[in-house]
């Protein structure tokens, strides 16, 4: 097709989005064999789902777990592209792991396993293909294992994966980037509504790295932590939880659970206590039809990804509660990724001071984009977001003449 003005490649650009969300992702499966350490052999099935790469390289984690739902993975390769997108760093989405259990196997079983599962995709991946990243049941020590073996055949390639040791390659600031992006993208929000962080009540449900982080960096910016949960646990305290001190207890104690510094509340109800923001920073779909209506917070901030399901969307939009969608709030971790593989490229390391201003140059320029798309489609937050990313993808796909 002839382009001759830009209305006619909007006409385009606004046909392919209507298809463009139903574009199947490709699924590459490969048998991984490897020894035990007692002799026996195992074998799991490993995967890569690449859903787009319009926009550049496709990115997204690698996970292991014994519990691999391909649909779930192949929504998130999706969301990868999008979120990507609405970040406007330059990836489409990917997504993959291995169906196995990491606690049942040896770190020498794990590396065993991540080699040959390296020398079965090695081809598939690449700096300027696939760059694979940490996910559930993996971290920095995967992707160095990932990056040497992928050396072998291609060359030292630190801009494989994202997410490595600093020795090897790893950017700093890179574990704090999803929690410190969330922080910026409530500070965007806050202040469209006049608000600071200082002095507003947060809830957090989830205290992991994500949430962990959150809230170390909301209580150094004056907003009061009120209650935090996690797999052993929840606790509560009115008047602010000593977030350091909560640190310590949980490196010390594996949990929230038994810290003195709050009193204990059901796990369950965590996300209708009386708070300002709430931040869901753990599993999927945690707020749904049955306690929407019970939520108190007038702000949520999704740092987990989809844990709002449909109908409590619209429940909580009737209430007027803004949502912050996970498409752009839990971003930062995979802005900071993209910053890695640019220092990777370049083989030039920034300081952590310029990898953070840097990401809250990302963020805010993401919150202003998002809130422009709203403007112009009237439209709440999460279809603002989906819409600036899926517009970018048709609008790179167009472009590349790939629309035919």
């Amino acid at each position: 097709m002839k382009l001759t003005s830009e209305v006619d490649l909007q006409l385009v650009i606004f046909h392919y989005m209507l298809e463009l969300v139903w574009v199947p992702a490709f699924a590459y499966l490969v048998e991984c064999t490897i020894p035990k350490d007692d002799g026996t052999l195992a074998s799991f099935v490993g995967f890569r789902i690449q859903h787009d790469n319009a926009r550049g390289p496709m990115k997204g984690g690698i996970r292991y777990h014994p519990e691999v739902d391909p649909d779930e993975v192949n929504a998130l390769a999706q969301l990868m592209t999008w979120k990507t997108a609405v970040a406007n760093i330059p990836y489409g989405g990917a997504k993959g792991g291995i169906g196995c259990n990491p606690g049942d196997l040896s770190i020498s079983e794990l590396e065993r396993l991540t080699r040959v599962f390296t020398q079965k995709i090695h081809d598939l991946i690449g700096i300027h293909a696939d760059v694979p990243a940490p996910d559930m049941g993996t971290g920095p020590q995967t992707m160095a294992w990932i990056l040497d073996e992928y050396s072998k055949f291609h060359g030292h390639s630190p801009a494989v994966v994202t997410g490595k040791p600093i020795d090897l390659g790893g950017s700093l600031g890179r574990d704090a980037a999803t929690g410190r992006g969330v922080l910026f993208a409530t500070e965007a929000l806050l202040n469209e509504h006049g608000k600071n962080i200082a002095g507003q009540r947060f809830v957090i449900q989830g205290f992991g790295n994500v949430g962990s982080w959150a809230a170390r960096l909301i209580g150094e910016k004056g907003g009061k932590i009120v209650a935090v949960s996690d797999i052993s646990g929840a606790i509560k305290n009115s008047k602010g939880i000593d977030v350091p001190s909560l640190l310590k207890h949980v490196k010390e104690h594996r949990g929230v659970k038994g810290f003195s510094g709050g009193d204990s509340i059901d796990s369950n109800s965590i996300l209708i206590e009386d708070c300002d923001v709430l931040i869901p920073a753990a599993l999927g779909g945690v707020i749904n039809r049955e306690n929407a209506n019970d939520i108190k917070a007038k702000f949520i901030i999704e740092a987990a990804n989809h844990p709002t399901d449909p109908e409590a969307d619209e429940i909580l939009s009737k209430k007027g509660v803004v949502i912050l969608p996970d498409i752009y709030a839990n971003s930062g971790g995979v802005t900071v990724s993209y910053f890695e593989w640019v220092q990777n490229i370049q083989g030039f390391m920034w300081d952590e001071e310029k990898v953070n201003n840097e990401l809250k140059t990302y963020m805010t320029r993401g919150f202003k984009d998002v809130k422009e798309m709203c403007r112009t489609h009237n439209c709440d937050l999460r279809m603002g977001a989906f819409t600036l990313g899926v517009n970018r993808v048709a609008r790179a796909t167009v472009l590349r003449g790939w629309e035919a």
